[in-house]
C-alpha cells in the first residue's frame, strides 16, 4: 500500500492493550505507528515517553481498556495527558472495546454508574473525541460531551457467515430479551427468521429454566451477542437449542471476553464455532479451533481516515 498519509499531520499511538490491531491500522492508513515507550514502575506507576514530534498533530491512539482494564485505562488517560501537554491539534481516542460499558445504570440502590465516571475520565484528561466499537448499550454515547462515533461490527460477521453457505434453514437466535434488537439486525442481513431464549427464575440461585420462543426444530442455529465474557450464557444457549431439536449451534459477538472458565466451557460445549472480531486480543490460551477471528482494522482506518478529512462517518454505520 503507498503511504497513504506518512508525512502527514495524522498520527496513530499504540498503547498496550492491542498493539496487533493497531498496527493493522496503520498500515491501512498506509503510515507507520508512532513511537512512544510504557514503562510500569517497581509499585506499579505507569510512565509514557512520546519519542517523536506530535506539535500540531491530529492525533490518534488505539486502546482497548480491556484486561488487565484498570491498567488500560490509566495508559490511556497518562496518555492522553502527555499529547495533550505536547501542544497537538486534536485528541481522538479509539476504543474498539469500551470496559466497564455494563455499568450503564444503577439496577440496585447505592451502585455506581461506572460507564459513565470513565467517561468523565477521559473527557477531563483532554480527549476531543471518541471512536469506539458496539457499545454495550448505544446511550453510553449520551455520558459523553465531546462527539463519539460508535461503529458496528456486525456487518463483519454477517458477511462472514455468508461465505459458509448455510444448506439447511438459518435462525438467528437471541440469548436474552435484550439481545433481541441485535439478534433481528443480523437476522435481515441474513434472511433469517429469530428466536429467543427466555430464562425464568432468579439469577442468582441456582439455574433458571430455559425456554425457546420460535421455531428452531432441524435449524442451524446462530446466537448473537455483543460480548461473550464467562460462556455460560452461550453454553448453556447452545445445550437448550439442541436439546429442542436445533441439527447444529454457531454463535457470534463482536467483544471476546473470554474471562475465567470461558474457553474451558466452550471447548466443552457441542458449539460448532465461535465467530468474534479483534477488538480484544486473543492470547495463545484462547487462539482455539472453535474460535474464528475477524479483523476491524479496515474498518476503524477507514473512520480515522474520514474523521482526518473531515468527512461524514455516518456511512460506516450501516
Amino acid at each position: 500500500m503507498p503511504n497513504t498519509y506518512q508525512g502527514t499531520k495524522l498520527k496513530v499511538f499504540s498503547l498496550n492493550s492491542n498493539p496487533s490491531l493497531a498496527q493493522e491500522i496503520a498500515e491501512h492508513l498506509g503510515t507507520t505507528l508512532g513511537t512512544c515507550t510504557v514503562k510500569t514502575f517497581s509499585d506499579g506507576e505507569i510512565q509514557i515517553n512520546i519519542e517523536e514530534s506530535v506539535r500540531g498533530c491530529n492525533v490518534f491512539i488505539i486502546q482497548s481498556t480491556s484486561e488487565p482494564v484498570n491498567t488500560s485505562i490509566m495508559e490511556l488517560l497518562i496518555m492522553i495527558d502527555a499529547l495533550k501537554r505536547a501542544s497537538v491539534d486534536t485528541i481522538n481516542v479509539v476504543i474498539p472495546y469500551y470496559g466497564y460499558a455494563r455499568q450503564d445504570r444503577k439496577a440496585q440502590p447505592r451502585e455506581p454508574i461506572t460507564a459513565k465516571l470513565v467517561a468523565n475520565l477521559i473527557q477531563k484528561a483532554g480527549a476531543d473525541r471518541v471512536i469506539t466499537l458496539d457499545l454495550h448499550a448505544p446511550q453510553t454515547q449520551g455520558f459523553f460531551n465531546i462527539p463519539v462515533d460508535q461503529l458496528v461490527g456486525l456487518p463483519i460477521i454477517a458477511e462472514y457467515l455468508e461465505t459458509k453457505n448455510f444448506t439447511n434453514d438459518l435462525v438467528v437466535v437471541a440469548p436474552d430479551h435484550s439481545s433481541v434488537t441485535r439478534a433481528r439486525e443480523l437476522a435481515d442481513r441474513l434472511k433469517a427468521p429469530i428466536a429467543i431464549i427466555d430464562k425464568r427464575g432468579p439469577k442468582d440461585i441456582g439455574p433458571r429454566e430455559i425456554n425457546i420462543v420460535g421455531n428452531v426444530e432441524g435449524k442451524t442455529a446462530i446466537i448473537v451477542d455483543d460480548i461473550i465474557d464467562t460462556s455460560y450464557r452461550t453454553t448453556s444457549a447452545t445445550k437448550a437449542l439442541l436439546d429442542t431439536g436445533a441439527k447444529e449451534v454457531y454463535a457470534c459477538c463482536v467483544h471476546p471476553v473470554l474471562s475465567g472458565p470461558a474457553i474451558e466451557m466452550l471447548q466443552e460445549s457441542q458449539l460448532k464455532e465461535l465467530i468474534v472480531t479483534n477488538s480484544i486480543p486473543l492470547t495463545e490460551e484462547k487462539r482455539i479451533p472453535k474460535i474464528t477471528q475477524l479483523s476491524i482494522a479496515k474498518l476503524l482506518s477507514d473512520a480515522i481516515s474520514r474523521v482526518y478529512e473531515e468527512k461524514s462517518v455516518s456511512v460506516l454505520f450501516k
